[in-house]
């Protein structure tokens, strides 16, 4: 069940500095591997296209993931799997060719290929028809304007029919002033991890991001103190709620 029941002045909105730290303590004093929390946002993000997208039932719909080679197109891969397992017909289009994936987007595209989901090398800026299209290329380190295969990704999304849902942030939004580069994904509805980015409410890049939602992917609050942050226990009734 998905809610709106925290209205946007009650929630802190971190900056991508803010983020790669608290990335930082979770995975280097807390012990919590970036693997754990990459499902927990994979788990959210299909759960959000399941009900939102997918009328609560994604038999038989096909789904278009766009992966990038980090920690945000691990997150998408881990939400691909699992609509692969409530039988959705998903397809993964990656950024670069898979012998070059480290880390965790090896893992995930290693264990996609085991199911026999079929993952992409883009070779030419279209995409087949698709129920929904799932932006996760880019997080908030993007630093300047996309370019090769993840611009190539955006723009094809873009001009496609079926409603994109992106993951963190739109693609090519920059995520602590909210620039819009060139090109930048459209969003019907963007799953924000954590905290929402500072850059998703500002004027320019609220237009991008369609209806904002926001997941928990377990950072504790004692994390947040560390850097500033007053965030209250906005999770302790739902782990998915919507903020805008």
């Amino acid at each position: 069940m998905i809610t709106h029941v925290c209205p946007v002045p009650q929630i802190a909105a971190a900056t991508a500095e803010q983020m790669a730290e608290v990335d930082r303590i979770m995975t280097e004093e807390l012990g919590v591997d970036l693997l754990q929390m990459m499902e927990l946002a994979g788990s959210a993000l299909a759960i959000l296209a399941r009900d939102r997208f997918l009328g609560g039932d994604p038999r038989g719909k096909r789904v278009l993931v766009l992966a990038g080679s980090g920690g945000n197109g691990g997150g998408g891969m881990a939400a691909a799997r699992r609509l692969h397992g409530w039988c959705a017909e998903v397809e993964i289009w990656v950024t670069r060719e898979t012998a070059f994936l480290r880390g965790a987007a090896a893992h995930q595209v290693r264990s996609l290929r085991a199911l026999g989901v079929p993952v992409h090398v883009p070779s030419e800026s279209s995409l087949p028809a698709a129920d929904l299209i799932v932006d996760a290329l880019i997080g908030y380190s993007l630093a300047g304007p996309p370019s090769g295969h993840t611009a190539a990704l955006i723009r094809a999304a873009n001009d496609h029919p079926a409603p994109v849902l992106s993951l963190d942030l739109p693609s090519g939004l920059d995520a602590t002033i909210g620039t819009v580069f060139d090109p930048c994904i459209q969003a019907d509805v963007t799953l924000a991890l954590a905290l929402p980015k500072r850059g998703a409410w500002a004027p320019w890049g609220h237009g991008m991001t369609g209806e904002l939602y926001l997941a928990d992917i377990g950072i504790p609050q004692e994390v947040y103190v560390r850097l500033g942050l007053d965030v209250g226990p906005i999770f302790a009734r739902q782990h998915l709620l919507r903020i805008g």
